[in-house]
C-alpha cells in the first residue's frame, strides 16, 4: 500500500492553495497526488510501476508545498473542539460547500473534482487536519460560485455555453447510477474521430472524464443527491464536446480560447499506457506532469472502466490521445 503521506500532502495543497497563491489552480496538484494514491491502490500494477507513480507524485506535490503550511490559527478553545471532531464532521463541511455550487458548470467541474478528491482522501484517512484546514477546503469550493463554465471552447463562446441546456437525447435522464454514467462517458470518449492537442479539445475531453469521475466518486461515498445534481452541468459539457466529435483536419472551426491558436495540432497517441512502466519513464517535471493531469486523467479513465465492466478498444485508443503529446 502506498504511503498515506501522499494523501496528506495532497489535502494540504488543496487547503492552502488560495492562501498561498490567491487562486484556485494550485489545488490541481493536490487533487493529482490524491489521484495517484488511489490509482495505485485500486489497480493491479507491477511493483515497479507503482513505485514510479508514487515517487513522481510525491516529487510533484512536494515541489508545490515547500515548507509545510500551518493553517491552524491561535485559538484557546481549539484543543477542546478538535477532540470532538470526527471524519463525518470533516466530510459534512466539504459537502455543505459543494451543495452551494454543484448545480452549475464552473471551470469545467473543478468544484466537484476538488471536493470529491478531498472527501475520498478524508474518508481514507478517517479524518484529517485541523478544523481550519477543512474549512479552507470548503471555502475553496465555495469560491467557484458564479464562476464561468471555462475559458476554451470549440464551436461555442463562453456566454453560449452558459446558456446551454443538457441534451435531451443521450442526456442525464437515463443515468441512474455511477456504473451507467461510466458506461456513457466511455461511449462519449470512444465517439471522437479527431482529437486536437488543445485546451479546448483534448484537455476538455480529459475533464469530461475527471468531472464525471468526481460524480461517480460522490455516489460511491454515499452522496447520491450530489451525484444526480451534478449530471446537469456535466452533460452541458458533454453537449459542447459532441459538436467537435467529427472535426476533419484543416476544417475551419470556431475556436474561442485565450491560449489555443490555430492551426491546432492533432493529439499524438501515447505509445504506452499508464499501467505500463514505459509511460512513467518519460521526464514529465518540465510541464509539472501536465499540470497534474498525468495522474488525474489515468485514474479517472481506469476507474470508469472498472465501474463500466470494461472499456472497448476505441475508448482505449482515444484515451491514448488524451494522455499523449
Amino acid at each position: 500500500m502506498t504511503d498515506r503521506t501522499l494523501l496528506k500532502k495532497g489535502l494540504t495543497v488543496i487547503a492552502s492553495c488560495r492562501e498561498r497563491t490567491g487562486d484556485i489552480w494550485e489545488a490541481h496538484f493536490g487533487a493529482a497526488a490524491i489521484a495517484a494514491y488511489f490509482f495505485i491502490a485500486e489497480n493491479r500494477l507491477d511493483d515497479d510501476v507503482a513505485r514510479k507513480i508514487a515517487e513522481q507524485a510525491d516529487r510533484m506535490v512536494t515541489r508545490r508545498l515547500g515548507e509545510p503550511v500551518n493553517l491552524v490559527r491561535a485559538d484557546p478553545d481549539m484543543a477542546d473542539r478538535e477532540a470532538k471532531r470526527s471524519a463525518n464532521d470533516d466530510e459534512r463541511v466539504v459537502v455543505e460547500a459543494l451543495e452551494e455550487t454543484i448545480d452549475g458548470l464552473h471551470w469545467v467541474g473543478h468544484n466537484a473534482i476538488y471536493a470529491a478528491a478531498s472527501l475520498k482522501a478524508i474518508r481514507e484517512l478517517d479524518g484529517w487536519g485541523a478544523a481550519a484546514d477543512v474549512e479552507a477546503i470548503s471555502q475553496l469550493i465555495r469560491s467557484f460560485k458564479g464562476k464561468i463554465p471555462g475559458r476554451s471552447w470549440i464551436g461555442y463562446k463562453t456566454s453560449e455555453v452558459k446558456a446551454l441546456t443538457p441534451p435531451e437525447e443521450g442526456g442525464p435522464a437515463g443515468i441512474e447510477d455511477g456504473a451507467a454514467l461510466s458506461r456513457a462517458v466511455l461511449q462519449e470518449l470512444a465517439a471522437f474521430g479527431t482529437i486536437y492537442r488543445a485546451e479546448a479539445h483534448h484537455d476538455l475531453i480529459g475533464h469530461m472524464l475527471t468531472f464525471s469521475h468526481a460524480l461517480v466518486t460522490l455516489e460511491e461515498l454515499g452522496y447520491p443527491a450530489l451525484f444526480k445534481r451534478g449530471l446537469l452541468p456535466l452533460f452541458k459539457l458533454v453537449r459542447v464536446l459532441r459538436a467537435s466529435r467529427y472535426l476533419q483536419p484543416g476544417e475551419p472551426i470556431r475556436l474561442f480560447s485565450p491560449v489555443d491558436r490555430e492551426p491546432l495540432a492533432l493529439a499524438r497517441p501515447s505509445t504506452s499506457l499508464p499501467t505500463e512502466s514505459a509511460f512513467w519513464d518519460k521526464e514529465r517535471s518540465g510541464d509539472e506532469w501536465d499540470f497534474g493531469h498525468a495522474f488525474k486523467f489515468p485514474y479517472s479513465f481506469y476507474h470508469h472502466a472498472a465501474r463500466a465492466g470494461g472499456a472497448d478498444a476505441a475508448a482505449y485508443d482515444r484515451f491514448r490521445r488524451i494522455v499523449g503529446t
